[in-house]
């Protein structure tokens, strides 16, 4: 589990702009039974997630006219039981952090996996999640 002051400025990233955090299995499924759409961001400590994931997430939500009905957010390394969780809805895909789900009444419609994100710029993946906004938001 990583310390809680290398993590929480990481987080504050994203829920300073409107990301909810899911920090329990309960609350994972509690939002995902919600109908509309969910954009999960399975956030991390490594680099790509500073270089392109989190900064691409948030350029796709500031600049997209579609976007989900709910943002939210679980650190993996720190929010275990959660990210656990969450990954169990994201099966058959392997465990992979940082990632981003688009879930639609539910059910998965749109997956970024790590390796999808390591090495891309910011503006490849709001490009990627702004097609999905368009498709299913």
């Amino acid at each position: 589990m990583y310390p809680a002051e290398l993590v929480l400025p990481m987080k504050a990233e994203l829920t300073d702009n409107g990301f909810e955090e899911l920090l329990t299995p309960g609350s994972v499924d509690e939002i995902l039974k919600k109908e509309g759409t969910t954009l999960v961001v399975i956030n991390s400590v490594c680099g790509c997630s500073a270089g392109s994931a989190r900064p691409g997430v948030l350029m796709a939500v500031a600049h997209s006219e579609k976007k989900p009905d709910r943002l939210t957010t679980s650190f993996a390394g720190f929010d275990m039981a959660a990210v656990q969780q969450l990954r169990s809805h994201l099966l058959p895909y392997p465990p992979s952090s940082p990632s981003i789900a688009l879930f639609k009444n539910g059910e998965l419609v749109h997956f970024i996996e790590r390796h999808m994100i390591e090495g891309r710029p910011a503006q490849m993946i709001a490009a990627n999640l702004a097609d999905a906004f368009e498709q299913y938001c």
